[in-house]
């Protein structure tokens, strides 16, 4: 078969696809509406009125040391947050003078409330202040629309190709069977050698050619995307199998993260969806394009064997130094200027304080890409952005269709050159401009049935939101837009 010919399954595959994106295309034009309910309305109130207990148990306290408790604690957060800059900005004295001072604040309040007799004020403030935060988080994810699609059933595979990398996770193909178990399910596995490099994305390429009617990886992030960009080039239906480490992409689809064998259910009794797919520079991304700082930190040499102390090394330079390397990116239009770091992810995520902790995306089909920006240069900006969040200036979250970044500062000809990235976890070079964008509904994703779910977001609380749903002036979105407003 020529190299470029497409076999028959092929061209139905293609015309199946075709068919599946005009329908999904009706079905997204319109945003959907808010399912917010009396449910959500009562737990906004709850937030509000827990809110406003813990502001009234402080303004009640004022003669009792209300007021000392709010700046004892308003204090010892910049304090911790400048200590913290300190230690991962600096070396030597001043690196273990911040790390004094990260940690000794935060006790300095806890002997301070306890020693002045203000633990009472400060402890009834705290559980309303966390009463309110839990409410609300609930109500925001109650009112958030449905999905702007639903899975629906799919065929069974005829000839499924389950490429597997036998070291990714550490081992999982082999500790979990996979590959006597998905070769019991009548598919076909290619497993990888270690000792042998190959480019996964000509594997893929030539299982198409040989009339597989879907492709699957059982490894990391970065071989997903890959293979999930042949997939989608060929309109075929695409298993995601979560043998990785960390396992981001699977997580975000509601796979089973402890046990990568269920997702074989998939190939017998499966369900299929449509997701976006995110574009780098003409390469594929499913999670996050890293820039500046983290993308640096990862083009170490000892960064897979030492991830805490490559980049403790590594980040005075990186932060702190003069002349250290800043960004300029165009979102949408909009300059951000003299970014420290810069993410871009395939849908945004919740939070961007869950990032640290793994992060999640609650929906994978929104057709736009998430950006957050850092630009801390001092400890000041670093207790503001504690204080503040994501209103501080600091600190920049938003939604885009294309995101062009380059070096920031003039450049000449001759600099007009590479910069570092990280894409899915993978450290590359690439030439600026470096574009992202989004390909809408470009995946045909296949899913068993039964699977956990994605996860509950842990995104704070908008109380502006809150205030609205409550009130039933206006409905929030998934993208906090009012549904009346004109799309």
């Amino acid at each position: 078969m020529g190299r470029g010919r497409l076999c028959p399954l092929q061209e139905n595959a293609q015309k199946n696809a075709q068919k599946d994106a005009q329908e999904n295309a009706i079905h997204t034009t319109r945003r959907p509406r808010s399912r917010a309910g009396p449910a959500a309305r009562l737990l906004a109130w709850c937030a509000l009125v827990a809110a406003t207990a813990a502001v009234a148990v402080l303004l009640l306290a004022l003669g009792e040391g209300g007021l000392l408790v709010s700046g004892a604690g308003v204090l010892g957060l910049v304090l911790c947050a400048a200590g913290l800059w300190w230690f991962v900005s600096r070396r030597g004295p001043v690196r273990l003078f911040g790390a004094l001072v990260a940690v000794a604040a935060p006790v300095g309040v806890l002997v301070f409330f306890a020693r002045s007799g203000l633990w009472l004020i400060a402890v009834i403030s705290t559980l309303c202040w966390a009463a309110a935060a839990a409410c609300g988080r609930a109500a925001l994810h109650r009112a958030r629309p449905p999905r702007s699609q639903r899975p629906v059933r799919a065929r069974r595979p005829e000839r499924a190709v389950l490429i597997m990398n036998p070291r990714s996770g550490g081992g999982k193909v082999g500790r979990f069977d996979l590959v006597r178990r998905a070769e019991r399910l009548g598919a076909r596995v290619i497993l990888l050698d270690p000792s042998d490099p190959v480019d996964v994305g000509e594997l893929a390429r030539e299982a198409v050619e040989d009339g597989a009617d879907l492709l699957g990886v059982a490894g990391g992030d970065g071989t997903q995307a890959l293979v999930a960009a042949v997939a989608a080039e060929h309109g075929l239906p695409f298993l995601v199998i979560s043998a990785g480490t960390r396992n981001h992409f699977a997580m975000d689809l509601g796979l089973d993260r402890a046990d990568p064998a269920r997702c074989l259910d998939a190939l017998t009794d499966g369900e299929e969806m449509r997701i976006d797919l995110g574009d780098v520079a003409g390469r594929p991304f499913v999670n996050t394009v890293s820039f500046g700082v983290y993308a640096d930190i990862v083009q170490s040499p000892e960064y897979r064997d030492d991830k805490a102390g490559t980049a403790l090394k590594l980040m005075p330079d990186l932060l702190a130094r003069e002349g250290a390397r800043r960004l300029d990116a165009r979102v949408d239009g909009t300059l951000l200027a003299g970014q420290q770091a810069l993410l871009v992810s395939n849908n945004p995520y919740a939070s961007p304080d869950e990032l640290s902790g793994g992060g999640r995306r609650t929906v994978l089909d929104s057709g736009e890409l998430g950006v957050i920006g850092i630009r801390v240069e001092n400890a000041a900006r670093a207790a503001e952005l504690a204080v503040r969040g994501s209103q501080a200036p600091g600190l920049t979250v938003t939604t885009a269709r294309r995101v062009e970044v380059t070096a920031g500062g003039p450049q000449t000809p001759a600099e007009e050159a590479r910069i570092p990235v990280a894409v899915d976890g993978e450290a590359l070079w690439l030439r600026t401009p470096v574009v992202c964008s989004v390909r809408p509904g470009a995946l045909r994703v296949l899913l068993p049935r039964d699977r956990p779910g994605v996860p509950p977001s842990a995104s704070p609380a908008d109380w502006r939101k809150l205030l609205a749903l409550a009130c039933g002036s206006a409905e929030p979105t998934a993208s906090g837009e009012s549904p009346d407003r004109p799309l």
